[in-house]
């Protein structure tokens, strides 16, 4: 049928081309293609009409939509188009003659698809002696390949064989071999027929060995479980052997001992129905099974988690409270909230664990506190760090379809305290981050509510376990980055830092004790005086909290313990006063600027508030020729730009009343600035600063640089109420602010 087409068949000079996808049609030969592309599809029903003559062309990428000349091989099969059926998705199904090889010669059109004058390849059937042997190797390699794969029928071998023509034969095997389209378009691309064979002779013999190779593989691995099966079954007739003998196999008794531990582990009951049904499924895994470490693993998490164990809560309230004071100076509010939480306890027992969370700058004593009051409840400590965690899984654990999936850290912390109701420290929970792996601080969502975590469901568990009875406390340096729905679950307990005065107590009841224990020196009597604990605090720290006090004591320390080790000391009493903190810390780190400053107009010192406690910033305001431009610097944000721009404004409008002449904002130009510029900042409570610098500067009087101001100013010159009070006071009063 298909050479009866060809005769009857003209092909014209111009047609349209039909760009195909990962695939190629060849001469003599009916193949059925998927048309998507609108282009295409209106190109189908034009044929259609017309002489349903089309050249089909194969892309030379398969991920382009719409291919343009450059896109396509030079060379195709002209095909007649013999059915077309449209599909409920909107394709066409459409069945195509390949008719013979053509030769793009130029595109004639692109819109609204391509056409091109094309050179139809008639094709002379040569004869000799290397054809014929060419042939011959080439029909004896296809017999074998069909005989030993599993996608080509074994008719394919008749009909090859009645195949006389050379170039025939070598494009009916082209067509049915799996080989890459790279591959078939070479040969379409042949022309010679005897080129063609030669082309073709490679390609079939590689397919060859990589049938014989899969085939071996596959005999390899029944192999494999036929020996698999067999040692099953005589493991099998070992067991019922020993069962008649009365002997116990080791798995018997495994499965033993975790029914025991199942059973005394005091689960609740639909847990313990789960555990019951995973031990079964256990039983009937064979040991040398992926899936019996997964089984067993998960049985011994559920075993060895504590289902029923909680510590008995010691209700000594006065104990408590010395316990708290002894670690700790002067956390009234979080002292009271724990010993609140104790007095309503011993009146009710079944109440339900507090969830705090500990709000302030580092170095304040936030996570050794949680371990104070574990220790002041007679409870077990878990600290969890949510710093930098991205992975859902990390709270809620991975589901066991995973390879080595493990439960979260929330039950592995629980599992780790082994009592269901410790003190659970989650560290740093304004600074868990997220990504496309999903949102941990939604999964705390469920951890931290008091009516859900009753039933808190860990992914590799999928039983419910009840956190109720925990005591979560979190910790955070600032709220901000914290969900709204997430602080609305905690009860927030700030803790500002300190004053000099503060961290000189301390020092002396907390810091200085420890440190000389930890460093050996029990034997000497070392002591500091007042003035050279101050000196540290104010010229070698600059912090909210003590931990670089305590750094810089231990520093000292250390070097009075290598002195003493190497018998330098020859006293066993020593005082560490202001001039021996130079000795051994080196010139001081930090000065008071505002004690090296002298007032001049246009200068404000303002007070800021920071995540670590509150600091000193100044307001520069500088007057230049100009007009009418305010120029703003110092990495300030939106918001801060804002108060500057309102400071501005209010000044203008009260510039009788202060003095200024109207017209020198026409004249001038007015530039702000806030060092130091490398450190972004924003807010609106340097209004009133900037707007006193302002003042200041176009009065010609200076402001006291000891003078400090904060908040926001209205364009009514109003002050807004102020937040951070203690922190920038303390910044205030530690930069020599009076």
């Amino acid at each position: 049928m298909a050479e009866d087409i060809q005769n009857k068949v003209e092909i014209p000079k111009e047609v349209p081309v039909l760009p195909l996808k990962g695939g190629v049609v060849f001469p003599n030969l009916m193949v059925p293609l998927v048309v998507t592309t609108p282009s295409s599809q209106k190109l189908i029903d034009d044929a259609l009409a017309s002489k349903r003559i089309v050249a089909a062309v194969t892309q030379k990428k398969e991920d382009i939509e719409n291919p343009g000349p450059d896109d396509l091989y030079s060379a195709g099969t002209a095909c007649m188009i013999l059915k077309m059926l449209r599909t409920p998705d909107g394709n066409m199904r459409v069945l195509v003659q390949g008719l013979e090889r053509v030769k793009i010669i130029r595109y004639t059109k692109t819109e609204p698809y391509l056409v091109a004058e094309v050179l139809v390849i008639k094709e002379e059937e040569k004869e000799s002696v290397e054809i014929e042997a060419l042939k011959h190797n080439i029909l004896s390699m296809f017999q074998e390949i069909v005989k030993n794969s599993p996608y080509l029928p074994d008719e394919f071998i008749t009909v090859a064989l009645n195949i006389k023509e050379a170039g025939k034969l070598a494009d009916f095997i082209a067509s049915y071999m799996n080989i890459k389209t790279e591959e078939k378009q070479e040969i379409l691309e042949a022309f010679d027929p005897e080129e063609r064979l030669k082309k073709l002779l490679p390609i079939l013999s590689r397919e060859l060995e990589v049938i014989k190779l899969s085939t071996k593989i596959q005999q390899q691995v029944k192999s494999e479980l036929d020996k698999g099966q067999r040692e099953y079954i005589l493991r099998e007739q070992l067991k019922a052997i020993q069962r008649e003998l009365g002997i116990k196999d080791e798995r018997e008794a495994e499965i033993s001992e975790l029914r025991e531990k199942i059973e005394a582990a005091g689960m609740p009951e639909e847990v313990k129905k789960v555990a019951l049904k995973e031990l079964d499924r256990f039983s009937k895994i064979p040991p040398g099974s992926p899936e019996y470490t997964v089984s067993r693993t998960y049985l011994e998490w559920l075993v060895e988690l504590p289902w029923s164990v909680e510590t008995e809560d010691n209700l000594d309230l006065k104990r408590a409270e010395n316990i708290l004071k002894e670690d700790h100076y002067d956390l009234e509010k979080v002292r009271d909230r724990i010993l609140e939480f104790l007095a309503v306890r011993k009146l009710k027992k079944d109440t339900k664990g507090p969830i705090l969370c500990f709000v302030g700058p580092p170095g304040v004593g936030k996570t050794s506190l949680g371990k104070s009051i574990a220790r002041a409840l007679g409870r077990k400590f878990v600290r969890m760090s949510l710093g930098g965690i991205r992975d859902e899984a990390e709270i809620r654990g991975h589901r066991r379809t995973y390879i080595g999936a493990l439960p979260g850290r929330i039950i592995q912390g629980i599992k780790q305290a082994g009592s269901k109701n410790p003190v659970f420290m989650l560290d740093e929970i304004d600074k868990v981050g997220m990504d496309f792996r999903g949102d941990p601080q939604a999964a705390l969502l469920e951890v931290l509510d008091p009516e859900q975590n009753k039933e808190f469901v860990d992914h590799y568990l999928d039983v419910p376990f009840d956190l109720s009875k925990v005591l979560f406390i979190a910790t955070a340096n600032i709220t901000a980055t914290i969900p709204p729905a997430l602080l609305d679950r905690m009860e927030v307990l700030e803790l500002p830092g300190y004053i000099d005065e503060e961290k000189l107590f301390i020092a002396r009841g907390y810091l200085i004790p420890r440190q000389i224990k930890e460093n050996g020196l029990e034997e000497l009597d070392v002591s500091f005086t007042n003035t050279a604990i101050l000196k540290i605090i104010r010229e070698y720290t600059r912090e909210a909290g003590v931990r670089n006090l305590e750094r810089n004591i231990a520093s000292v320390l250390r070097k009075i313990a290598k002195e003493y080790a190497m018998g330098n000391l020859k006293k066993e009493k020593i005082r560490i006063g202001v001039k021996d903190i130079e000795k051994y810390l080196g010139p001081p780190q930090y000065y008071s600027e505002v004690k090296e400053r002298k007032g001049e107009p246009g200068v404000v010192t303002g007070l800021a508030w920071t995540p670590t406690g509150g600091d000193i910033l100044f307001i520069e305001a500088l007057k230049m020729p100009g007009g009418k431009r305010l120029i703003l610097t110092g990495q300030l944000g939106d918001v801060m730009k804002e108060s500057a721009e309102a400071a501005l404004s209010l000044v203008r409008s009260l510039a009788d009343e202060l003095g200024i002449d109207p017209k020198f904002f026409e004249k001038y130009d007015i530039h702000i600035h806030v060092p130091a510029g490398a450190i972004p900042k924003d807010g609106p409570s340097a209004g009133i600063a900037m707007f006193t610098a302002l003042v200041s500067l176009l009065t010609g009087e200076a402001v006291d640089p000891e003078l400090a101001m904060t908040g926001e100013i209205t364009l009514r010159g109003k002050v807004m109420p102020v937040g951070g009070i203690k922190e920038k006071v303390i910044a205030a009063k530690r930069a020599g602010i009076k």
